[in-house]
């Protein structure tokens, strides 16, 4: 069954709803699910709506057809089909467990994406990445190099139609250049210890210092160092007697699940930029189970 989905993003005011909804069934669509949020603090009005087009309303004839719809309510909108597969372009470094569940769960089908290449700075994981049949570039990146790096790293992005990159534990800072060019885009994820265990080994810290929470963090990469829109976050009860290997096991965990979770809510067209925060619409049922997503 065809299903699109339509994103909204506009100054607040009265009319929004009644006149996507009146849009899409003057169009045969019937809506199947529908989420919207007013931030009485920005001003800012968001909305998506999944729908059927049961009379075969073609995407590129819906977006035409609604520009006049949205031109005196100033909506910022996009039409999506949901069976089409975003494409992502994943960068690792040397610490592979969030790279390894990606590909897992892209295996299986728990994420609606297409991995078309895995960008690093070292050879680790060149060999399981190929084995997946997937384009492996290692770009080495270094002070005296670093913009030709990046623009190396572009292009794989150009080359690829990749709408979506994500920092699976690349352990590079990007330019500020980079993060305003691919704002929105970009998608990282570390442990949630910051501000307080900085620096290297910040679990053996959080371990020195008896943390009983682990937890991670995934957000928009922007050029304020891992200060960007937070998209997902999760935590684990730790306790006095689990070792600091075992912090680092429970954080690994916790790190692919909150990063995979953040992916799927982007690639779902559930997350908007609201300012510094986010708006991530919960997502519908039957969008993914609790056996694939972990």
């Amino acid at each position: 069954m065809t299903k699109f989905c339509l994103t909204v993003t506009c100054p607040s005011k009265r009319g929004i709803v009644a006149a996507v909804s009146t849009f899409l069934s003057n169009n045969g669509c019937n809506i199947t699910d529908s989420a919207q949020f007013d931030d009485p603090e920005t001003g800012n009005f968001f909305m998506r709506v999944s729908f059927v087009p049961e009379t075969g309303a073609a995407l590129a004839e819906l977006d035409e057809k609604f520009a006049e719809a949205a031109k005196p309510l100033d909506l910022d909108y996009a039409f999506h089909d949901e069976a089409t597969k975003m494409k992502v372009v994943i960068m690792v470094s040397r610490f592979g467990h969030c790279l390894n569940d990606l590909l897992y769960r892209w295996r299986i089908g728990a994420l609606p994406i297409e991995i078309v290449a895995v960008i690093s700075n070292h050879m680790d994981y060149q060999k399981v990445v190929v084995n997946h049949d997937i384009p492996y570039y290692n770009i080495k990146v270094t002070k005296e190099n670093k913009p030709q790096a990046e623009a190396a790293i572009m292009q794989v992005v150009t080359d690829t139609g990749a709408e979506l990159v994500v920092l699976a534990r690349y352990m590079q800072i990007l330019s500020d250049e980079m993060c305003q060019k691919m704002s929105g885009r970009i998608i990282n994820i570390h442990h949630s210890f910051l501000p307080s265990f900085k620096g290297a080994n910040p679990y053996k810290q959080a371990y020195a210092r008896g943390v009983k929470l682990i937890g991670a963090t995934s957000h928009y990469v922007t050029a304020d160092l891992d200060e960007g829109p937070i998209i997902e976050q999760d935590i684990i009860r730790v306790t006095h007697a689990q070792s600091n290997d075992d912090y680092v096991s429970l954080g690994r965990d916790v790190e692919a699940q909150v990063l995979a979770r953040a992916i799927h809510a982007h690639a779902h067209h559930r997350a908007f930029l609201n300012g510094n925060k986010t708006v991530v619409f919960p997502a519908s049922p039957g969008s993914y189970s609790s056996e694939k997503m972990g």
